[in-house]
């Protein structure tokens, strides 16, 4: 089983990998520089928990909240689905504007079943989204999220090791802001007030 510490790392380094996106100077011809924006989202198409197949277009005109696991993650990920649904519930009405979502990626394990019954421990707002391994790898190369399988004792024994960030997509679809492995409840209630207001 991969490390809290491996977990951390790959959080920072993504987190870096995206701060520096969104820094990103683009030059044109020579002439001044522009600030970019952070190449993070886009197209996707997946399965819901309740086996519908949704695309990015079906979450526009809210933001969303995206954080990517496995129904089988011991600690990183119920911890972190935790933290999202305390931060919604933090901010009240406000928090109706966002639509918290879970994307699996391990989708040899994660059915729509599964994926319904495990977002279920996290109150009825959160959507659950999967799909084959092909829809996994595109959604998480889209969102630049790092994930691997780690064999096990036997071929069904494994785990995945991924990055641990939460995303704010806003209701036009693009990047809004990210947030690492170990933001807390009311840091994240507080970081989501503050990315709504620009």
């Amino acid at each position: 089983m991969p490390s809290r510490r491996t977990a951390i790392l790959a959080a920072a380094v993504l987190a870096l990998a995206a701060t520096l996106g969104g820094a990103a100077l683009l030059w044109r011809g020579g002439g001044p520089a522009m600030v970019g924006e952070a190449l993070i989202g886009g197209p996707f198409a997946m399965t819901d928990q309740d086996g519908k197949r949704v695309t990015e277009k079906d979450f526009l005109g809210r933001y969303m909240l995206v954080f990517f696991g496995f129904t089988y993650c011991p600690d990183i990920c119920p911890t972190e689905l935790q933290v999202m649904t305390a931060a919604l519930d933090r901010l009240g009405g406000k928090g109706e504007r966002i639509q918290p979502v879970f994307v699996s990626i391990d989708p040899e394990r994660d059915t729509p079943e599964n994926v319904k019954a495990y977002v279920a421990n996290f109150g009825p707002r959160l959507v659950g989204l999967t799909g084959s391994a092909e829809d996994v790898a595109a959604m998480a190369k889209a969102y630049r999220v790092y994930y691997q399988k780690v064999k096990g004792a036997s071929p069904a024994d494994y785990t995945m090791d991924h990055s641990a960030i939460i995303y704010l997509m806003a209701p036009d679809g693009k990047f809004r802001k990210h947030f690492p492995y170990t933001t807390d409840a009311k840091a994240l209630a507080e970081g989501l007030l503050d990315a709504m207001a620009d």
